[in-house]
């Protein structure tokens, strides 16, 4: 046996068992990876306000307290409506219940020729077996629901900290992360965290404006149809529609057609025509104005990397893929290189006709005449 030979097998197994570790490592850590990653394009988003706060004498620190502080009261006191709201519906649908259920047994009665009465519908329900078992399996998923909202709240104090320290500590971040970089390196790792910056939170800015005004249309549509909390449902339509991607413009449409189902069925058809016109509005008008500064990416990419990052971290990837894209585009930008374009009429998409010869028939008579 070669005396390298027990050396190299050593070797092997040796990096074998660190490529082992190092995956369960990584599986094991990869809820923690993505929380930071959120962290990260968060404390990007709150760093221009913070930066700007700083500017003018206020300690960094403080300034991103106070602009987390006062990004949670807007989303608490967004939550809290909208808990408010959900719970009268549920005490509305709770109170009318005895109504739907006489209004139901008179049509099954008149339509079927039965003679169905209230309590016995009643009594047949509560007597039921599948409702036993339905109150059984709900009281076990109970400690389930539980665990989920903790570990929720876990993971969201988690994002907030972590944000938080990369917001407060961005400056010191960027002098640690460049002092193990040569002089070279340090200028394009600095360029490339303003541009992720600026990308960012000219995404989240243009989002928020395009969720104001999305709310404040649909708001006056609700309010004119008397659908009651109009603010409310406005505030729900304009955040869902911007910041939930792919599913988000038909998910915040679904809560103002069913609580204007409510109210009347027609309503219910008008907030979904309006929905559906708003939505071509935005999309082929309002959405290239606002973005074309801020983003800058063509509407085929950012619909692609929507797709690629949810297949890779589910709706986080899709949410911070857009921004993500723009930035690596942005940077890229820079180190190709581009040229004149030739003056060709194929590149403004006509067509280049050439002169019309002679046909293929009168080419074979011309050939067959010279021999």
């Amino acid at each position: 046996m070669p005396r390298w030979l027990p050396r190299a097998m050593v070797l092997a197994l040796a990096l074998i068992a660190a490529f082992q570790l190092g995956t369960w490592a990584f599986h094991q850590l990869t809820g923690l990876l993505i929380n930071i990653l959120i962290a990260f394009f968060l404390a990007l988003a709150v760093e221009p306000a913070v930066s700007r706060m700083a500017a003018r004498g206020m300690r960094r620190g403080l300034a991103t307290f106070l602009v987390f502080f006062l990004l949670t009261v807007a989303a608490a006191g967004f939550v809290t409506l909208l808990g408010s709201m959900l719970a009268g519906q549920i005490i509305k649908m709770i109170e009318g219940f005895p109504d739907y259920l006489d209004s139901l047994i008179h049509w099954t009665n008149a339509t079927f020729h039965t003679n169905l009465k209230r309590v016995d519908v009643q009594e047949g329900v509560l007597r039921s077996d599948w409702l036993r078992k339905y109150a059984q399996n709900s009281a076990a998923g109970v400690l389930d629901v539980s665990q989920q909202v903790l570990g929720g709240l876990f993971q969201m104090l988690t994002v907030a900290l972590f944000s938080f320290y990369f917001a407060a500590d961005g400056p010191r971040l960027r002098r640690g992360l460049c002092s193990v970089l040569p002089p070279a390196r340090q200028a394009e790792v600095l360029r490339a965290w303003e541009i992720a910056v600026d990308k960012t939170g000219g995404y989240l800015y243009s989002r928020g404006l395009m969720a104001l005004v999305s709310g404040v249309a649909h708001y006056v549509l609700l309010q004119a149809l008397g659908v009651p909390y109009a603010p409310v449902l406005g505030v729900w339509v304009g955040l869902v529609s911007q910041f939930v991607p792919t599913i988000g413009t038909y998910l915040a449409g679904a809560l103002p057609m069913l609580i204007a189902f409510t109210v009347a069925p027609w309503y219910a058809v008008w907030v979904l025509v309006f929905v559906v016109i708003y939505q071509q509005f935005e999309n082929y008008m309002l959405q290239p104005k606002l973005t074309a500064r801020s983003v800058d990416i063509h509407p085929a990419v950012a619909f692609g990397s929507v797709i690629v990052g949810t297949a890779l971290l589910g709706a986080v990837g899709a949410l911070i893929a857009i921004p993500a894209v723009a930035t690596l585009q942005a940077f890229l930008g820079a180190y190709v290189k581009r040229y004149d374009v030739t003056d060709d009429p194929r590149v403004n998409g006509h067509r280049v006709r050439t002169p019309a010869g002679p046909g293929m028939l009168a080419r074979i008579r011309a050939a067959r005449t010279r021999r």
